[in-house]
């Protein structure tokens, strides 16, 4: 099964609608799964390698900042050269910086392998969600879509508890070293039953100038924020605004460039991104004190902390993909508006978290309204982005969309400590940590209902119903 000729021709309940969702889900919650899994961990490896704040922040930021920073680039190359073989090689590449990230003997080593996890998830994220977009005959895309992101959807709330158990009784190495089989065998499912898909117009040209632009954008405002007050943060911060307007400058004048800056002139397409941006942004920040917090303040093993995230999972898996066939039914926008206020009350239902906690009343009803609004609103918007795009540019717009949820993580994670006064190594501290979390959970509320409110003044039911 290859080539342009089944194209858009495969259709969801047949063995070959099946395999596409199995190898697009295995390859993209890889990388969903290594997104949350480590934040489980962070306190061990803190421990184990003698690790600051600042370097824990970086274990997080530096998978994020090369994922963010050329997740384009691997949607234009699925686009050019075909998404099935550019979502092999990330496979392939993600492996192998995995098996690093395992035998990393301190920090520096776990970070830069991070970093070179990101330049593979870069390839295969956008890949996974193209090859459906790509294989799918347009009536069964939303139903596809919205099974990619349930069954993906469970990988990174499932993140946690799978990392809990491997650290408690294991070693946190085997949250990496576990991606290898899960490798193997999505290659294995990718060659033998994915059509591949391309598209005949799509860039010959490699952009590099703004491959390293938006690395510099994204890795400078990183720096800037996690190690602010330093001697070299103004500097990070001034190189990140140059890189970043030069990043636009370069695509606007380049006649090939990674992002064609036009694709934003379509209202849906930017709002669907401006409001990603926002819930990904609350969704990562949140993910990342609550765990610290459950292990910090309220004693929580590594396994606990995992487990306490489980309705997550169960919402996911039984309601993400109503959540597509409802945006499909009824347009959009109320699914989009209401799931991010349902996830943000869930925030506030979390705030409960403390030293004296108890499960059933503090921690279960939150995470479970948190699940429940984002089960609404993950299929539809995935759904929105793409219907608000052309066809042929399914890799660019799944790559766009994959870049601003990310960069949206990187930023809340790098910015919210500082913005609640935590650095050092006061992630040990439970006083001082029990303080800097429940400013950020209000803030990341608050960005949960900008988010809800953007989509219902900006979107529009006709994107998906048009179809």
């Amino acid at each position: 099964m290859s080539g342009e000729a089944v194209a858009g021709a495969v259709r969801m309940g047949t063995p070959g609608g099946r395999a596409v969702v199995v190898a697009a889900v295995l390859g993209s919650g890889m990388a969903m799964l290594d997104g949350t899994v480590v934040n489980v961990a962070l306190r061990t490896i803190g421990e184990d390698l003698d690790a600051s704040l600042a370097e824990l922040q970086w274990v997080t930021n530096g998978y994020l900042l090369s994922l963010a920073s050329l997740i384009l680039i691997g949607g234009s190359l699925g686009d050019r050269f075909g998404r099935r073989r550019v979502f092999v090689w990330g496979t392939v590449g993600f492996a192998l910086a995995s098996l690093l990230c395992g035998l990393a003997p301190n920090p520096e080593v776990l970070i830069a392998a991070r970093v070179l996890q990101g330049v593979g998830g870069a390839l295969l994220t956008p890949g996974s969600l193209a090859m459906i977009q790509g294989a799918f005959v347009r009536e069964d895309r939303a139903a596809a879509i919205g099974a990619w992101s349930g069954l993906g959807g469970i990988a990174a709330a499932i993140g946690p508890l799978l990392g809990g158990g491997l650290v408690e009784y294991a070693s946190w190495r085997w949250i990496f070293l576990i991606n290898l089989p899960l490798a193997v065998l999505t290659v294995v499912i990718a060659r033998r039953s994915v059509p591949e898909t391309r598209d005949p117009d799509a860039s010959t040209h490699f952009d590099l100038a703004g491959a390293v632009l938006a690395t510099a954008a994204l890795g400078g405002t990183t720096y800037a924020l996690i190690q602010w007050g330093g001697p070299l943060a103004p500097w990070a911060g001034v190189l990140a605004v140059v890189a970043g307007v030069g990043f636009l400058v370069a695509e606007r004048r380049d006649p090939e460039p990674m992002l064609r800056l036009g694709i934003f002139r379509d209202r849906t397409f930017s709002a669907a991104n401006a409001m990603t941006f926002l819930v990904y942004g609350a969704l990562g920040s949140m993910l990342f004190f609550l765990t610290l917090q459950l292990q910090t303040v309220s004693g929580y093993g590594p396994l606990a902390a995992g487990l306490a995230s489980l309705p997550i999972t169960v919402c996911m898996l039984f309601l993400a993909a109503k959540g597509g066939e409802l945006g499909a039914r009824i347009g959009p926008r109320i699914p989009m508006t209401v799931g991010p206020l349902v996830m943000g009350a869930g925030t506030l239902l979390l705030l409960a978290v403390g030293e004296d906690v108890t499960y059933w009343r503090d921690v279960l009803p939150g995470v479970t309204v948190f699940g429940l609004g984002l089960a609404l609103m993950v299929a539809p918007l995935t759904a929105t982005v793409l219907a608000a795009a052309p066809d042929e540019h399914a890799g660019i717009a799944s790559g766009v969309n994959n870049a601003v949820a990310r960069a949206g993580t990187l930023l809340a994670v790098a910015a919210l400590p500082v913005l609640v006064g935590l650095g050092g190594d006061e992630y040990a501290d439970g006083g001082a940590f029990d303080a800097a979390y429940r400013s950020a959970t209000m803030i990341s509320a608050a960005l949960l209902v900008l988010g809800g409110l953007l989509s219902w003044v900006t979107i529009r039911d006709r994107v998906l119903r048009e179809d």
